[in-house]
């Protein structure tokens, strides 16, 4: 954008302390430096703006469709590498390509016994919330047991 070299900003800064001041110079530099990320940060985002208008209007799929169709070798020579990237992809294959038996399966016998260990988890969660609730059916009715109690000894009070 502006071509300065190491010497022009060096004149630029002697000018600037100069000028502003040792004290003030630092501000001014943070004041600089805030409003160079805001332009900085107006152009990219106009930039992701105009990107995304080309998108969607199709401008991208056109000049790509033009730029295969004036240079026909190097169409050619990306499905070349598209295949030979397929072939060398590390990914592993989608499934119901490659292998026939799920690899992820248990054997039935492995199976069973994770069935059991489910179950036997279910059970003790179902029996730790019963207790739960008892307990706090306990307190619920303590609660208002001293409710009772506390507005019986206010009558008392109040009649007395």
């Amino acid at each position: 954008m502006f071509d300065l070299g190491w010497s022009e900003l060096l004149v630029i800064g002697i000018v600037a302390l100069i000028v502003v001041g040792p004290k003030d110079l630092p501000v001014l530099f943070r004041n600089v430096g805030r409003f160079m990320g805001k332009a900085r940060g107006m152009a990219r985002e106009f930039s992701r703006a105009m990107n995304d208008a080309a998108d969607e209007s199709g401008m991208r799929d056109v000049a790509k469709t033009f730029k295969s169709a004036t240079n026909p070798l190097g169409s050619a020579m990306d499905g070349v590498r598209d295949a030979a990237r397929s072939m060398t992809d590390p990914t592993p294959p989608k499934k119901g390509e490659g292998l026939k038996e799920d690899p992820g399966a248990l054997d039935p016998e492995r199976a069973a016994q994770k069935k059991k260990i489910e179950a036997g988890a279910a059970r003790a969660a179902a029996e730790r919330q019963k207790r739960e609730a008892e307990a706090a059916a306990k307190r619920a009715e303590e609660s208002a047991r001293k409710a009772e109690e506390m507005e019986a000894a206010l009558k008392k009070d109040g009649e007395a």
